[in-house]
């Protein structure tokens, strides 16, 4: 039986494999993923939020480069590598863009970038080689209304958009699995409150459903996570369900029943493991979903808060200037945006495919 088991499993994932469009939507996705956790890495802006302001160089255009002078700072707390890889450098120095700079005379004179005001830093208050602290900063995607670093905040933002999927797909598989398995299952009464709670859900808008869970949680990204995934749980009780009430029919329950296992038992180890192809479809569709209601709310402003970065609220916060010439800052993220739930939706069409035992 487990080599039967194995044997299917190793043709569904080769099916899988044959479909070059799911396939690379799967590296996309686990390229993503791997952002996501090491975003403070890769990010060339590594403060915390990735929230270094340089007014001076602000709504700058993809591939701006400018003279950055960075003074120390005189306090520095030390952190451990996994705190800077949760939130990033807790403690950054101040940077100035500069159009130009001499040193002499044991100081540093530098010229502003916006004001063109010529101003002296003495060397030995706060460098040591000021050679090394003067470098040519490129913002490959330009610069916000603020002067952040636009790539930065996007990778960070990577974060909040696919941890809201993984969160929110797991509250609703654990509450959906469950609630439907027990509908399915018992039917009568119990079949008919759930199908009761499931319709009165089912009617309320998602939005709608999610703001006001959003409101009554207190704003967050982790409020966040946990409304959406109290609203995506109906449509996997259905299915299961549905699943469910064909399955517990097979010569293989019955032959269970009359062992005496117990019905957790039977739905737990003999039910459930076989009606997973369907639900493993709908979780790739939630997942895209999720992303999309976050990005939907952080844009309405009761999403991820500033100064964390969120897609949503990059776009928010750029939007208007669509018709000022630089639609770049809000095309950027929501291209980001549609990539990756572009992605999950060809990942569950191949895997749609692949599960399909008809073929």
């Amino acid at each position: 039986m487990s080599e039967q088991s194995k044997s299917l499993s190793q043709l569904a994932f080769q099916k899988f494999k044959r479909n070059k469009i799911g396939f690379v939507s799967f590296i996309f996705v686990i390229f993503l993923g791997l952002v996501a956790i090491f975003g403070y890495v890769f990010a060339p802006d590594n403060s915390n939020s990735a929230n270094q302001m340089h007014l001076e160089i602000h709504s700058k255009k993809p591939g701006f480069s400018v003279l950055m002078l960075t003074i120390p700072s005189k306090d520095h707390k030390s952190q451990s590598w996994f705190s800077i890889l949760k939130n990033g450098k807790l403690n950054t120095d101040t940077e100035i863009p500069i159009k130009s700079y001499t040193v002499a005379n044991n100081s540093i004179s530098y010229v502003g970038y916006t004001d063109g005001l010529t101003k002296v830093l003495p060397l030995a208050k706060v460098f040591n080689d000021p050679e090394k602290y003067i470098t040519q900063r490129t913002f490959y995607f330009g610069t916000d209304k603020y002067g952040r670093d636009v790539l930065s905040r996007l990778i960070i933002g990577t974060r909040i958009s696919f941890f809201i999927g993984f969160i929110a797909v797991f509250i609703s598989l654990l509450i959906g699995v469950s609630i439907g398995a027990a509908a399915g299952y018992f039917g009568g009464k119990v079949d008919t409150f759930i199908m009761w709670l499931i319709n009165i859900t089912w009617s309320i808008p998602t939005l709608l459903l999610v703001i006001a869970i959003t409101l009554a949680l207190g704003k967050g990204y982790w409020q966040v996570f946990i409304a959406v995934g109290l609203t995506m749980w109906v449509e996997v009780a259905r299915v299961v369900r549905g699943q469910v009430m064909s399955t517990k029919q097979l010569q293989y329950v019955e032959a269970a029943k009359a062992l005496g296992f117990s019905n957790f038992r039977i739905i737990s180890r003999h039910i459930i493991p076989n009606i997973m192809a369907p639900v493993i479809v709908i979780s790739a569709a939630n997942f895209a979903s999720a992303i999309l209601i976050e990005s939907g709310l952080s844009f309405l402003g009761i999403g991820a808060q500033p100064p964390t970065p969120s897609w949503g609220a990059m776009i928010k916060n750029h939007y208007n200037y669509i018709i000022l010439g630089k639609p770049y800052l809000a095309i950027i993220p929501g291209v980001a945006i549609m990539s990756l739930v572009m992605a999950f939706m060809l990942i569950g069409n191949a895997l749609r495919d692949a599960l399909d035992v008809k073929d």
